[in-house]
């Protein structure tokens, strides 16, 4: 098995990054290849906690979606194109395949050789030119060398089938001329002494010293071979360089990198059977063939603080998802075969995994101590949310202790970081935390922002209204809400877009709702927001 992929949901808050980073920490010292990733930017308040422990931001992980790399394509299978197009042939015999991907000396790709080239080749066969090298032909034509003189060898191909005589007196000979011609001595010498390009004696034919010796003046190369001359006739094109055969078009090719879902709607087009594969630097990597689908290895995949489809990566459900870890309600994502699912009422899914390392007995260094407890302070707002358990005050305790820092003056820096509003726009703000639902067919979103002073969000609240409108038309959303919570106050603000007025009236059962009504008491969006919101929905 290769590297999982861990990461929390779409839009990350200190909980998720917290929770992946120290569960990859568990699974790696559980000896499994594991790797944290993010899936958006990091609010404030994270990277305060990952800069105040020292810890890196992880990488950003764009999709899991299947590539071509995920495939077991024919990697390597390539040929050069100065080898001979025989050499291209019968690695297409020996692999079964209809195809074969051709490259220079620096595996860059070039074009495609196929059998049905092949075929075009020999049934409208009319020239008798060639262009290959010297040790292309020994090789094509298991034949010895006698005399070389050249490494290149182009030219006119002539077969001797007159009587000696009349080829004598009737076919003219010169530097441009390759001859092929079995033990005719009077040939050979008449060939020889017009300084062709070369000869090839078939049937392993003896050539004459003194013959030898003018073709060694005349620079003439000479190359014998066991075949017969039909044989060696049938045998010449396929000796000639690959590049002869695929310089004139530029077949379709693949990045390895290329969705699969790409790759089948561009095929649905084309109908080809074969596609070479290149890196971004046009290096050919193998051929794909369309059966070759069948053998695939999706990106394995731990999630989260999440388990709602909408919120995970793009493409989760072409990845295999190993193991959940989450303190939400049950969502839509849903496995083809059983997998570890911890799902715990809890306030914090670091909460869940600190437990994870005490069943592990794994020792938890002060840096990952430090993050787990960012992710419950922060999710449990010091504890003071109406979702902190027993369990959540026990880890925050022996976290802190572990990260030597107290966790209510720590908690407080840590929020009052993710509550300035410098830097930020109207749309930073309300994707700060911000996570989308879906309930019989209906779409709501919930975005969640902590404060200190809500008139700073409050004298520009037409502004933001007006973004929630946008983005509500934007992306279809039913109702999308911005919940501006108030540490101090213990209670939230919201601001809606208009369309929704009449779905949070009946939502609260408040006949005229107003933007920026105050709700007392409400700080959690999984236990206050999301329960009385899908209510309506459902």
């Amino acid at each position: 098995m290769g590297k999982t992929f861990i990461f929390g949901h779409k839009k990350p808050d200190t909980d998720s990054v917290t929770s992946c980073i120290a569960l990859s920490y568990l699974k790696n010292k559980m000896g499994k290849d594991t790797e944290p990733r993010i899936l958006g930017t990091l609010n404030k308040e994270t990277e305060y906690a990952l800069n105040h422990f020292g810890v890196e931001t992880p990488e950003y992980l764009n999709d899991v979606k299947l590539q071509m790399k995920d495939v077991a394509y024919h990697k390597g299978f390539m040929v050069e194109d100065i080898a001979p197009i025989y050499n291209g042939y019968q690695a297409m015999i020996k692999e079964g395949l209809t195809g074969i991907p051709v490259v220079d000396k620096m595996k860059q790709f070039v074009g495609l050789l196929t059998m049905k080239d092949l075929s075009r080749m020999f049934l409208n066969a009319t020239s008798s030119e060639l262009n290959t090298s010297y040790e292309n032909l020994l090789q094509v034509l298991s034949a010895e060398e006698i005399c070389k003189f050249e490494e290149e060898i182009q030219g006119e191909l002539i077969v001797a089938a007159y009587r000696s005589t009349t080829f004598i007196q009737n076919v003219a000979l010169d530097a441009n001329k390759i001859l092929i011609v079995g033990d005719r001595h009077s040939v050979i010498e008449y060939a020889v002494e017009s300084g062709i390009k070369m000869i090839i004696i078939a049937g392993s034919g003896e050539i004459k010293e003194e013959h030898l010796e003018i073709a060694r003046k005349n620079h003439v190369n000479v190359i014998r071979s066991s075949y017969d001359t039909y044989h060696i006739a049938k045998l010449m094109p396929l000796a000639n360089y690959i590049k002869t055969m695929v310089n004139s078009y530029n077949p379709t090719k693949f990045e390895d990198t290329d969705f699969i879902s790409d790759v089948l709607e561009i095929n649905d087009k084309l109908k080809h059977t074969n596609y070479p594969i290149v890196d971004k630097q046009n290096e050919c990597l193998g051929l794909f063939k369309l059966t070759d689908l069948s053998e695939k290895t999706p990106k394995h995949v731990i999630l989260v603080d999440h388990n709602e489809k909408a919120q995970s990566a793009d493409g989760i459900g072409e990845a295999e998802i190993l193991e959940i870890i989450d303190h939400h309600n049950l969502g839509s994502i849903t496995t083809s075969a059983p997998i570890n699912f911890r799902n715990m009422a809890v306030g914090s899914t670091c909460t869940i995994v600190y437990n994870l390392f005490l069943e592990q007995d794994i020792e938890i260094p002060k840096e990952i101590a430090g993050l787990l407890l960012s992710g419950i302070v922060s999710d449990t707002l010091i504890l003071k949310s109406p979702t902190a358990t027993k369990k959540d005050r026990e880890a925050v305790l022996a976290l802190s202790t572990i990260a030597g820092v107290n966790y209510e003056e720590y908690g407080m820096e840590l929020l009052k970081a993710g509550t300035s509003l410098e830097g930020m726009s109207k749309e930073d703000v309300i994707y700060n935390d911000f996570k989308v639902f879906n309930t019989n067919d209906k779409t709501f979103a919930i975005g969640q922002f902590f404060t200190m002073n809500f008139d700073d969000i409050k004298n520009e609240m037409e502004e933001y209204i007006s973004v929630l409108d946008e983005i509500a038309e934007a992306n279809n959303y039913n109702l999308i809400a911005l919940y501006v919570t108030d540490i101090v106050k213990n209670g939230s603000y919201i601001l809606y877009n208009k369309k929704a007025k009449n779905l949070l009236e009946t939502a609260y059962n408040i006949e005229d709702l107003e933007q920026g009504h105050y709700f007392d008491g409400c700080v959690s969006r999984k236990k206050h927001v999301v329960p009385v919101i899908m209510d309506v929905f459902e």
